[in-house]
């Protein structure tokens, strides 16, 4: 009986240490709230970006976010907002990408949130470390009808690598410095932090907002009073300590040796494997881009190694313009030949038709961080001889050092870049035939990729247009590229741009747009003008999401949408270029980077006919 009563009393006891754990009682009896400080929840988050060498915060503003705001531009970091939240997403990534380090973004509670859910998902599946904040219902008011209260963490938990929900201020420095590590840890990606709009606001004003007015009376008055008044305390109760606000260790799953050990047993199979082919391939992918590998590293041990490259996603423009290693055509047959095939980075999803252009007899070396990406339909349509979960950028400069001296025999990539000329003459006589309307859009193409400047980042946001300026346009340089990736979303033109423009503010930056597209975005042109980042657009204008084709002809009598005078309005500079403009569609290009260069966003609106340059091309 005393057995069963002292269980009960120890289970009783139990029960209070951890309801007195819960309400921050036990915290309470060391750390105390600061009830006179001015100090606010936003200033906890600028001083963790600060620190983090964040030089840009992408939004679009509301009252649930504006302390993060404001303090983060009393410390130099430069808030920059755009005319959608999906923007502001796209803008974070493209900084990620370019940058190095992960990109941010804040945004307001409910529908804010909900905006951004299509360009996280595309930072997922893109790879790109990016931080998300977003606004919320008071800690004591979630679920309970506020405005804009959603449950925003089922959202985006299957979205991001980490998602948490501020409860108390004292949390928000670890929390940010842990989100921030786990974005840009083994394959990068997004994270969410939730912030209650309570953990945000100065002691004075939240506390305005707990008080009650009419408390119940008797025990049940007294009881509420006193949970309420103990809520408050706790959220500040040693909100304003010292912590620790510099960047946490980064975990990158590095595919090669350091000092202390001998080289991986899977790299040296690779070395040899590499060193007997014939006609080895190297498909690179945008893995092979992210730090803390330099991209001009990659590339010199790209040019030792003298193996075939096909460059994909962020790795276009790895080898420059004109490298004799870099095929950008007949890849199909090139991997039909290939007794080694190197996927660095690079996923047998659609984009290599889930593995089955792979040829069974060629010897497969797959390299990726994610153990799902590297294996994926592995078990249906291809084998990998060699599988390393681990960075492909080191793993290049690994397998180029443990094959010094030995390069690819050079009557195959010789053979190869002769393909290539041959079926780039036939893209250039395409490119001069007449179209039954308009210009050809090959043609404008060409003029545009002869003309940009040699340091210039292109955009790529559309379909069919862009799908052709993928096999025309040449970057001249790594990270001088910037594709959605493998979601294929439509609309990440504008946040690009902006984000590309910011990082690189002597470039030219060329977005490629679909006259789809551009409907996603146009009005960045406003936050172009506003924020002194000129852009250069150039639309593939056909007129035609077909469906609305049929409807707007009968109806309205044109097919044509006159973009430029959007671009115009927005405080850009808009060109109108027909077919009657073809003999001056040099002057009218160099016009437009004219524009820019005076600080002027710039929206070549070119109606372009119909070719079968790319009949037949499906991506499903």
């Amino acid at each position: 009986c005393l057995g069963v009563v002292g269980c009960a009393g120890l289970v009783a006891l139990s029960a209070l240490l951890f309801a007195a754990y819960k309400l921050g009682l036990l915290y309470q009896l060391f750390h105390k709230a600061d009830t006179e400080s001015p100090r606010h929840g936003g200033e906890s988050v600028a001083e963790v970006l600060r620190a983090h060498k964040v030089k840009y915060v992408f939004t679009l503003v509301g009252g649930h976010i504006s302390p993060i705001l404001v303090a983060c531009e009393k410390l130099g970091i430069r808030i920059v907002d755009t005319r959608h939240e999906a923007t502001a997403v796209f803008a974070a990534d493209a900084v990620a990408r370019l940058s190095g380090t992960a990109g941010v973004a804040v945004v307001t509670a409910g529908p804010g949130l909900t905006n951004t859910v299509t360009a996280v998902k595309n930072a997922q599946m893109a790879e790109s470390p990016l931080l998300l904040m977003g606004g919320a219902a008071g800690t004591l008011l979630q679920g309970r009808g506020a405005l804009q209260d959603i449950d925003q963490m089922s959202l985006f938990k299957p979205l991001c690598k980490f998602c948490a929900s501020i409860r108390t201020i004292r949390e928000i420095v670890p929390t940010v410095r842990k989100a921030l590590a786990i974005a840009q840890s083994g394959t990068p990606g997004p994270v969410f932090i939730e912030f209650p709009i309570d953990t945000l606001y100065p002691f004075h004003l939240v506390s305005k907002e707990f008080g009650v007015k009419n408390p119940p009376k008797g025990l049940m008055g007294k009881v509420v009073t006193w949970y309420l008044e103990n809520h408050l305390s706790n959220l500040f109760a040693g909100a304003w300590e010292t912590r620790d606000v510099s960047p946490l260790p980064v975990d990158i799953p590095q595919a090669t040796d350091d000092q202390a050990r001998p080289i991986d047993l899977n790299v040296q199979k690779c070395i040899e494997l590499v060193s007997r082919a014939k006609k080895p391939v190297i498909l690179l992918g945008s893995q092979a881009t992210l730090p803390p590998t330099p991209v001009e590293d990659i590339r010199k041990a790209l040019e030792l190694l003298g193996i075939p490259c096909f460059l994909g996603g962020m790795s276009r423009g790895m080898l420059g313009k004109d490298s004799p290693i870099h095929i950008r055509q007949n890849r199909r047959d090139a991997l039909k030949e290939a007794d080694v095939v190197l996927l660095a980075g690079t996923v047998c999803d659609f984009r290599l038709s889930y593995g089955r252009v792979l040829n069974r007899r060629s010897k497969v070396i797959a390299v990726n961080r994610d153990k799902t990406q590297l294996l994926k339909n592995s078990d249906m349509f291809w084998k990998p001889t060699v599988a390393i979960q681990g960075d492909a950028g080191s793993f290049l400069l690994q397998l180029s050092k443990g094959l010094k001296g030995h390069r690819c025999p050079e009557e195959w990539p010789q053979s190869l870049k002769a393909g290539d000329e041959t079926k780039e003459s036939a893209n250039r006589a395409k490119a001069i035939e007449k179209t039954e309307h308009h210009l050809n859009p090959l043609k404008v193409l060409h003029f545009v990729d002869e003309l940009m400047a040699e340091d210039s980042i292109i955009v790529a946001d559309g379909g069919d247009f862009v799908g052709s300026a993928a096999y025309i346009m040449r970057p001249r340089g790594p990270l001088r590229w910037l594709d959605p990736g493998a979601f294929g979303t439509l609309g990440v033109g504008g946040g690009f741009a902006l984000g590309a423009k910011l990082c690189r503010p002597e470039s030219e930056v060329w977005i490629i747009y679909g006259d789809g597209s551009l409907g996603y975005s146009v009005a960045e042109f406003d936050t172009f003008t506003r924020h002194k980042t000129p852009v250069i657009a150039v639309v593939g204008n056909d007129a035609c999401w077909s469906q609305i084709s049929r409807e707007q002809v009968p109806i309205l009598g044109s097919n044509v949408a006159y973009y430029h005078t959007v671009a115009d309005g927005f405080g850009g500079k808009g060109y109108l270029v027909g077919r009657e403009d073809e003999d001056r569609l040099a002057d009218i290009i160099k016009a437009a980077q004219r524009e820019c260069r005076e600080g002027k966003a710039t929206l070549l609106n070119v109606l372009i006919g119909k070719t079968n340059f790319r009949e037949g091309s499906i991506s499903v």
